[in-house]
């Protein structure tokens, strides 16, 4: 039911941290060839080891259009097997609904989660524009992505709140669950969101919706990431007032001053509640990641949509891990950053010292856009 006249912090609703419990993870099987390609084998094995590793752990939904609606199922279906899980386990925690998408990034696309201290739990509905609309957008036409909020939350019956038509992204937007939301300049001020609106304005909007009384404007997020730098490719809460921060100690790399203006923002800023927040670096991989001829050649892309190039680099970063129950699943890389990707994993254990750090191998989710966080979104309890 859509709840009119009130907002979540009206009501007394917030947005709870992402490494609280959930009760399960929404994803959209991943079909658009301009993202994924032609050949979307590379991009299905590392969705399905995603798939595998939230069944373990809690409840997966996967939303897949009428015409792949069945190859999702059995796909879904095939992977019993490597989850270790009796029969019965495995049907309850994995659900295949039928909801057309325009692509499969569930974290931008789908509603954002709030609770209450009773433990009820409403949605709420952004406006989706395609990550800048007319003025920079990375496709023509977004109106299935625009809609898949509502329709999820409509099918598990969760009562929400319509924020449309203010533009925001699941990906621009990092809470802490005890009053402080981070987000970037780079992105929620860009002109494709909300140009009427000034940032005091934004900023109140968070607020109102995510139950917040902070927020904490990190000036930039990572070098040459198309959706104008979102916050969960740069920096993530791990904890209350401790976050991990995309890093780079090559000061010729373009990222480090990026980097370096985020870390001298939040070195002078405290939390909602009046504690220094704890940084630890988390280095992007050593050698960037680039398009290559063989992945340009696999991509078959849209009129309006945004194209790719060999050579360009791609917007890689281990800070774009997602939390489910009791573990982390961390994008890798591999070839030339194998160790890169061995340092993240390492930095990660120390961090998050009572969950099991499990590696996942992205380089072809990075391809379509972006990484773990950007192609799931939680459900809390």
């Amino acid at each position: 039911m859509k709840i009119s006249f009130s907002t979540p912090k009206k009501d007394g609703f917030f947005m709870p941290a992402e490494f609280a419990k959930h009760d399960g993870t929404l994803m959209i099987y991943p079909t658009r060839p301009g993202s994924w390609g032609i050949d979307r084998s590379g991009a299905l094995f590392s969705f399905g080891r995603i798939y595998t590793e939230i069944i373990k752990r809690e409840k997966l939904y996967v939303a897949a259009d009428a015409e792949h609606y069945d190859e999702a199922c059995r796909f879904v279906d095939g992977l019993f097997p490597a989850t270790g899980l009796t029969r019965e386990e495995f049907d309850i925690r994995k659900e295949v609904i039928q909801i057309d998408s325009d692509d499969a990034w569930a974290r931008d696309v789908g509603p954002t989660f709030v609770t209450d201290a009773k433990g009820r739990i409403r949605g709420i509905n952004w406006s989706f524009n395609a990550w800048g609309g007319e003025v920079d957008g990375l496709y023509a036409s977004w109106d299935k992505d625009d809609a898949v909020a509502i329709r999820f939350l409509e099918h598990v019956g969760a009562d929400y709140y319509d924020a449309a038509p203010f533009v925001l992204e699941g990906g621009s937007i990092h809470s802490d669950g005890e009053g402080t939301v981070m987000v970037t300049e780079a992105c929620l001020l860009s002109d494709g969101r909300n140009p009427a609106l000034s940032r005091e304005e934004i900023e109140e909007r968070l607020k109102d919706y995510l139950g917040a009384e902070k927020v904490l404007w990190l000036p930039r997020g990572i070098y040459n990431d198309e959706t104008n730098e979102h916050v969960d490719n740069v920096c993530a809460f791990v904890s209350p007032g401790e976050v991990v921060l995309a890093w780079t100690d090559d000061e010729n790399d373009p990222q480090y001053e990026l980097s370096f203006s985020s870390y001298e923002y939040l070195k002078s800023q405290k939390d909602a509640k009046g504690r220094d927040i704890v940084i630890h670096k988390l280095p992007v991989p050593d050698v960037p990641v680039l398009v290559n001829q063989k992945d340009l050649d696999n991509y078959e892309f849209e009129e309006g949509e945004d194209f790719r190039e060999v050579g360009e680099r791609l917007a890689a970063s281990y800070v774009n891990f997602y939390f489910v129950n009791g573990a982390a699943l961390v994008p890798m890389f591999g070839g030339d950053n194998t160790k890169s990707d061995e340092r993240a994993i390492d930095i990660l254990k120390g961090v998050c010292k009572d969950r099991e750090i499990v590696g996942i191998p992205a380089r072809d989710i990075l391809l379509g856009g972006g990484n773990i966080h950007c192609i799931t979104q939680q459900i809390p309890c």
